[in-house]
């Protein structure tokens, strides 16, 4: 199957098959096990997939009688997630695009349970195949400046290409050259780099908040990066990058 749709009223609808097995889990117990799930994309956001009825445990979906109407995939159709907890999970009847195929699939909440990629446990959302991390060891001069003061100077840099968004420098800490870093308790999770420790920024008596992060552990596409800082290019007065490799 692999279907798509395009319209001159919104930005794009993408609906195609994905080849890798997705299982749903809640606690340690499978509810649903697919290799023919769809991945769908609304609008440039985030990829949700759908797995066919079909191949839930029987007796886990069950109608709830509720219904929305939904401009581009169709009469919403909502189910309860039977076993667990006040969990929903939904399927669409695919009419505005001529797709009466997606009412045989069904996502669900994505806290509700567990998802797994073969046996990989993923996290928050799945990744968009269309986006990709690239990291490049890079002999460029890096100059950052806060509060009017160059706090960091490195020729060591790995820069970081994410598709869609700005690059990022990581360095190591100790080519900070003003200022110090000071540990924070946040932590976020990117699901194409892995969980970021923060540190705040204290320079000339001033703390900048978590502008600081590294990624202890990154996933297998973001190595290179591993134990380096980054920072926040828009929080910071200018990130100079020198146009030749340094000698």
């Amino acid at each position: 199957m692999s279907f798509s749709y395009r319209s001159c009223e919104v930005p794009a609808v993408l609906i195609e098959p994905t080849h890798r097995r997705i299982r749903l889990k809640a606690g340690e117990s499978i509810i649903a096990d697919t290799t023919g799930a769809i991945a769908i994309y609304e609008n440039g956001g985030h990829p949700v997939y759908y797995l066919p009825k079909s191949d839930f445990l029987a007796g886990v979906l069950s109608p709830s009688g509720k219904s929305e109407a939904k401009a581009l995939l169709g009469e919403k159709q909502v189910f309860d997630l039977m076993g667990v907890g006040a969990a929903k999970a939904w399927s669409f009847d695919g009419s505005p695009i001529g797709h009466s195929e997606l009412a045989d699939f069904v996502s669900v909440e994505w806290p509700a349970v567990r998802w797994f990629e073969e046996d990989e446990e993923i996290f928050r959302h799945p990744r968009n195949v269309y986006k990709r991390i690239d990291t490049i060891r890079s002999s460029r001069l890096v100059e950052v400046f806060l509060d009017g003061q160059l706090v960091a100077r490195t020729n060591r840099a790995v820069f970081l290409f994410e598709t869609g968004l700005i690059p990022r420098y990581y360095f190591p800490a100790e080519d900070v050259i003003g200022g110090r870093l000071i540990d924070s308790d946040l932590t976020t999770y990117c699901p194409y780099k892995g969980t970021a420790s923060y540190f705040h920024f204290e320079l000339a008596g001033v703390r900048h908040d978590d502008i600081v992060w590294s990624y202890p552990d990154p996933l297998d596409e973001s190595l290179k990066v591993r134990g380096l800082i980054s920072v926040y290019n828009e929080k910071m007065d200018e990130i100079r990058v020198s146009t030749e490799a340094r000698s």
